[in-house]
């Protein structure tokens, strides 16, 4: 079986607008590594947190490895994330200021085989914002059905 190619936030992209962008390792179990190969993971729900020297990545759902025995892992347990410290520092500068986050948006394995996850230090859109981007969404859904009827 192939891995899936990626696990995205979906969610993330419509209620945050996204400042800067890192890519980050993450300590994870075998059973983890495994159960993210078959795609079985999820990031709706996941948040990220400053814990002395680390991130943390809380509330990631990864499921049980389906080979895994009584060795499987904790579906949503805490997972630190690897970062080096000057990125630790820019991720703290940022969400010093009033109405910053991080938020995990993308899980997925690098070329060498390592699971990455891509966090974004971002900042919440407004109501008015995520009406804004659902018309953007519907206008070019409309030029693309327009476009393709005249091809």
């Amino acid at each position: 079986m192939s891995a899936p190619k990626e696990i995205i936030n979906r969610k993330a992209k419509f209620e945050y607008h996204f400042v800067q962008e890192f890519e980050a390792g993450i300590a994870l179990t075998g059973t983890e590594v495994k159960a993210l190969r078959q795609g079985n993971a999820n990031l709706s729900d996941a948040y990220c947190l400053r814990d002395g020297k680390f991130l943390i990545l809380k509330s990631m759902y990864i499921g049980d490895y389906k080979e895994g025995n009584m060795f499987n892992h904790e579906n949503r347990r805490d997972r630190i994330l690897l970062l080096r410290k000057p990125e630790l520092r820019k991720i703290e500068r940022r969400i010093a200021e009033k109405g910053m986050t991080v938020v995990p948006y993308k899980v997925y394995f690098s070329d060498r085989g390592f699971v990455k996850v891509t966090i974004a230090v971002a900042q919440g859109k407004k109501e008015f914002d995520k009406r804004e981007t659902i018309k953007e969404r519907e206008n070019k859904r409309e030029l693309d059905r327009i476009r393709k009827i005249h091809k």
